[in-house]
């Protein structure tokens, strides 16, 4: 069986739906009598009038030699297929949820509504059209079922590499792993660090999304003389160094705005028996992290993560919490045998 694996491609930037993508062709190329390979499509989403274009070109591609196709974001997941499963890792939310709640670059374009019934309607017409379809958290299903009328089965995807992240020490500082951006709120735990009464130090480490987000980290760094609390570790890091990282952290954080899925940073710190900071409008980070059990829920607000920072300084508080992440994850019996068997076999 011949698998093609669509995915779009932002250029130079990388994060975990793109992990996903490379471990998904590794572990098919794996199986005896599959051969599969990733297909990514570029996506510029601005100027906006272009989306009408990539829509249009990823609807008249064709593919050949391909018997089965596993989609997983837009625009790729629009070129046809006859026998394409879509594994739905998100949609484009600025023609979504982010264009409701008045947070798109879409609202104030003078054409914006118009794209973004085009974008729904594409979808929509793709979706009819797959021979199934997964998503990767119930927040995704639900913003599916709500703005499409599309039903799916929620498909958690494993853990890339669990054997890397054993856990260790609970060292002395917390970290916040994945791409650094204003999406993922970094600049809420900087300014968080000018409040934390407790010795310990937060250590940010990702590729970012543009250089002037990394130098408005650097002015608040600056402005309260954090450098001694905060190390900030721009750019691409290799799995065992970010492994490294999760391991000996005491705890981990991750404050992204309204998350697709239950994230890789919580994931990959819940396998390594540490506990997780997230806020109350983090989406499906919070299908994970419960205030008290296995991490802390603080309001997306300086004040707060400082608190819930300080909460996590106790060592035996932490540690208590952590075994619990551990115990939580490993209750969901997330696996690459089970997640291929439902992309193949339906």
């Amino acid at each position: 069986m011949r698998v093609l694996v669509l995915n779009n491609a932002a250029p130079f930037i990388r994060g975990g739906a793109e992990e996903l993508a490379d471990q998904l062709v590794a572990r098919l190329n794996a199986i005896s009598g599959v051969e599969a390979e990733l297909l990514r499509i570029p996506l510029r989403s601005e100027p906006a009038e272009g989306l009408i274009e990539q829509i249009l070109l990823n609807q008249s591609l064709r593919l050949y030699q391909v018997d089965r196709v596993v989609a997983l974001k837009f625009p790729a997941y629009l070129i046809p297929h006859p026998n394409k499963v879509l594994w739905l890792l998100h949609q484009f939310r600025q023609a979504y949820d982010l264009y409701e709640a008045g947070n798109s670059y879409l609202c104030e374009h003078p054409s914006g509504a118009r794209i973004v019934q085009l974008v729904r309607n594409a979808d929509r017409k793709c979706f009819l059209k797959c021979r199934a379809i997964y998503t990767n958290s119930p927040v995704t299903q639900r913003r599916l079922l709500k703005f499409n009328g599309i039903s799916s089965t929620v498909l958690y995807p494993p853990l890339l590499d669990p054997e890397r992240f054993r856990g260790g020490q609970y060292g002395s500082y917390v970290f916040a792993g994945g791409r650094v951006g204003a999406g993922k709120r970094q600049h809420l735990l900087v300014e968080a660090m000018r409040m934390v009464k407790s010795d310990i130090r937060l250590v940010v480490a990702g590729p970012l999304d543009d250089d002037e987000y990394g130098r408005k980290l650097r002015g608040v760094i600056d402005q309260y003389g954090l450098s001694s609390r905060v190390e900030l570790k721009f750019g691409f890091h290799g799995r065992d160094e970010i492994a490294r990282l999760v391991n000996g952290a005491l705890a981990c954080v991750y404050i992204p705005i309204d998350e697709d899925s239950m994230g890789y940073v919580t994931m990959e710190a819940f396998c390594a028996a540490k506990a997780v900071l997230t806020v109350k409008d983090a989406g499906g980070v919070l299908e994970l992290v419960r205030d008290g059990a296995t991490g802390m829920v603080a309001e997306p607000d300086p004040n707060s993560i400082a608190i819930g920072l300080d909460r996590l300084a106790d060592l035996s508080a932490a540690r208590e919490m952590g075994l619990a992440a551990r115990a939580l994850l490993e209750g969901k019996s997330l696996s690459w045998k089970y997640t291929i068997e439902r992309l193949l076999d339906d």
